[in-house]
């Protein structure tokens, strides 16, 4: 498993933005490049939906409340995710989760222990 460390959720009014990011910084490079990465979160009461995903090779995925609002990149030689996220609703407050795991296996096997997005209206 990979150790995730996630930072950036707050406190934002509706219309606001903020920046996730997600780092594995006990990953060697080389095996970081293999991963894919995704953005989960979990609402009060909800089950947890996928957000967001990118490959090694940046070919990225939105879930479908997200597109055009959210936006979700990398950077390899810091070994980090980073999810930019604009126009935020209250039906965004969540706490948000990162994952990963080797393209190759087609699953994630690694979460971050989340940080808390909230919106208000």
């Amino acid at each position: 498993q990979v150790h995730l460390v996630e930072s950036g959720g707050g406190l934002v009014q509706a219309g606001g933005s903020l920046r996730l990011s997600c780092r594995a910084p006990r990953m060697i490079f080389s095996e970081y490049t293999t991963y894919t990465v995704g953005w989960y979160r979990q609402a009060p009461g909800k089950q947890r939906e996928f957000v967001a995903t990118i490959t090694s090779g940046g070919r990225t995925n939105y879930a479908d409340p997200v597109k055009g609002r959210f936006t979700i990149s990398r950077d390899n030689s810091r070994k980090t995710v980073w999810l930019q996220m604009y126009g935020l609703e209250p039906e965004d407050t969540a706490v948000y989760y990162c994952a990963a795991g080797r393209e190759a296996s087609g699953q994630y096997d690694s979460w971050g222990q989340g940080t808390q997005v909230t919106v208000s209206s």
